[in-house]
C-alpha cells in the first residue's frame, strides 16, 4: 500500500490525517488477519521516527525519506515523488524478485508512485482516489482555493492507467467515468467500513460524566478536521441562530486544523466569538478513537454538514454507537445515512435551514428515539470484513485483467 502523504500511524482528525487515514489502517489489519502481508510506505515526517515499524503482526510500515521532515505543505510533494519512488524501489530490490504482487495507492500522489513501481515489477495497480479533484472544484466552500490544475491532470493520467479503480460509493462510480472517462469495466465500487468492535451504544450520562460535559443540555457534536470544506463553521450560524429556542445548547468540535485552514489556524474559535458562543461550544483536540467513540455516545446528534465528501465515515462512527446523523445531502452521505431512518440528510448549506432541521430534531424525542434505534442496524451493514471481501476480489481482478492484456500483447 501507498500513503504518501499521510501517514497511517497519524492519528485522524489533524493535517491531512483522516478518513483515509483510518481506511489504510483497518484493511490492512484485516486483510493481515486472513494470512496476506501488508507492507505500508509513507513519508517520513521526524527525524524520530523508526525507518520501519510494525503497526501489528502482517503489517509493516516504511518510513521513507522523500524531503524535509517538517514544513512541507502537500501541495509541494508533487516535487518529492521521485525520491519517494527511489526510496520505494530500493526498499524492493532487497527482497526477492516478485516479492509484492498487488499495489494498492491511496490518493493521487501515491498513484503517481504505484504507476511508475507498477511498471518496474509487472503487478497490478489498484487505486483508491479517496477524493477527487473535479469534484472538490464543482462544490469549494466559500473562500477555498479550487484544486490545482497539476493535481487534475495527475488524476487524470492514474485513471487510464490504474488496472483497477476503487470507488467507495455508485456515486464516485460514475464521477470516475463521467468526469475522469474511466473504463467502466476496471471500476469496483466497495464501500468503506466501521469498527463495529470499538464503535458501540453505551451510556449517554455516563460518557458525559467521563468527558466532563454537561448532562442535561441538547449536545451536537462535530468529528474532523478544521477546513472550510468540512463546513464546522456551518454548524456554528446555525447554533447560533438555534440557541433562540435552545438557550441551553451543547456544541462540541472535536479535531483540529487542517487542509486551507491552517492559514488561519484559529479561524473556527474566532467565529465562535463573534457569534457570543463562547458558552455554547466546546473545542476539543484530535483523539484516540476510545475517546472519539465517548463523544459520540455522550451526544445526541452528530453533524456533517460537508461541501463534498467521498463517503463520511464519521456518520458511520456516530451511528454505530447509536447516535443519529444530520449531514449535508452530498457524496457518499446519502449511503452512508439513510434518511429518515437512521439520520437525516439536508440539501443546500444554508444555516437557517440547518437550524430548523436540528431545532425540531432537537425537539422530537419521539424521532430522535427513533432514529437511535435504527442507527446501529444501518451501520452493520459497513464492516470492514466487507470491505476487505471486496477490496480481494478487486485484487483479483486486476491480476487477471494484467495478465489478459499480456497475452494479448504476446498473440500481437
Amino acid at each position: 500500500m501507498l500513503s504518501v502523504h499521510t501517514s497511517p500511524l497519524d492519528p485522524p482528525g489533524c493535517g491531512d490525517a483522516g478518513g483515509m487515514n483510518v481506511y489504510v489502517v483497518e484493511t490492512a489489519r484485516r486483510l493481515a488477519q486472513r494470512g496476506i502481508e501488508v507492507e505500508i510506505f509513507t513519508r517520513r515526517t521526524s527525524s524520530d521516527q523508526q525507518r520501519l515499524v510494525e503497526l501489528e503482526p502482517g503489517v509493516l510500515v516504511h518510513n521513507i525519506t522523500a524531503g524535509p521532515y517538517e514544513g512541507l505543505a502537500k501541495d509541494d510533494l508533487p516535487a518529492q515523488l521521485c525520491a519517494f519512488t527511489a526510496g520505494v524501489l530500493r526498499t524492493e530490490a532487497f527482497q526477492d524478485p516478485g516479492w509484492y504482487d498487488v499495489i494498492h495507492s491511496h490518493y493521487w500522489l501515491s498513484a503517481q508512485v504505484g504507476w511508475l513501481v507498477r511498471d518496474r515489477w509487472g503487478v497490478p495497480l489498484v487505486h483508491s482516489a479517496h477524493t477527487l479533484a473535479k469534484v472538490k472544484n464543482l462544490s469549494l466552500a466559500e473562500g477555498d482555493a479550487p484544486e490545482p490544475r497539476a493535481r487534475v491532470i495527475g488524476e487524470e493520467q492514474v485513471v487510464a492507467e490504474a488496472d483497477r479503480l476503487i470507488a467507495s460509493t455508485e456515486d464516485e462510480a460514475r464521477q470516475l467515468v463521467d468526469l475522469y472517462d474511466a473504463d467502466p469495466g476496471a471500476v469496483c465500487t466497495v464501500a468503506p467500513g466501521v469498527d463495529l468492535q470499538t464503535f458501540t451504544p453505551g451510556s449517554r450520562s455516563a460518557a458525559r460524566t467521563r468527558l466532563g460535559l454537561d448532562m442535561d443540555r441538547p449536545t451536537l457534536l462535530f468529528v474532523g478536521r478544521i477546513q472550510p470544506l468540512k463546513a464546522p463553521d456551518l454548524l456554528l450560524r446555525a447554533a447560533y441562530r438555534l440557541k433562540q429556542d435552545v438557550p441551553n445548547l451543547q456544541v462540541v468540535i472535536v479535531g483540529g486544523p487542517s487542509g486551507s485552514g491552517m492559514a488561519l489556524p484559529g479561524w473556527l474559535t474566532d467565529l465562535a466569538h463573534q457569534l457570543d458562543l463562547g458558552d455554547t461550544v466546546r473545542f476539543a483536540p484530535p483523539a484516540h478513537r476510545d475517546v472519539v467513540a465517548e463523544y459520540y455516545r455522550a451526544a445526541d446528534v452528530t453533524v456533517v454538514p460537508s461541501h463534498t465528501e467521498s463517503f463520511g465515515l464519521v456518520a458511520l462512527e456516530s451511528q454505530a454507537c447509536g447516535t443519529p446523523v444530520v449531514a449535508a445531502a452530498v457524496g457518499g452521505l446519502p449511503t452512508a445515512v439513510a434518511d429518515g431512518t437512521s439520520g437525516l440528510l439536508v440539501d443546500g448549506h444554508d444555516p437557517q435551514q440547518w437550524s430548523s432541521v436540528l431545532g425540531r430534531l432537537l425537539a422530537d424525542r419521539h424521532q430522535l428515539d427513533h432514529l437511535s434505534r435504527n442507527a446501529r442496524a444501518h451501520a452493520k451493514r459497513f464492516s470492514w470484513e466487507r470491505t476487505t471481501d471486496g477490496l480481494l476480489e478487486a485484487y483479483l481482478e486486476a491480476d487477471h485483467a494484467l495478465h489478459a492484456q499480456r497475452l494479448q500483447v504476446v498473440g500481437q
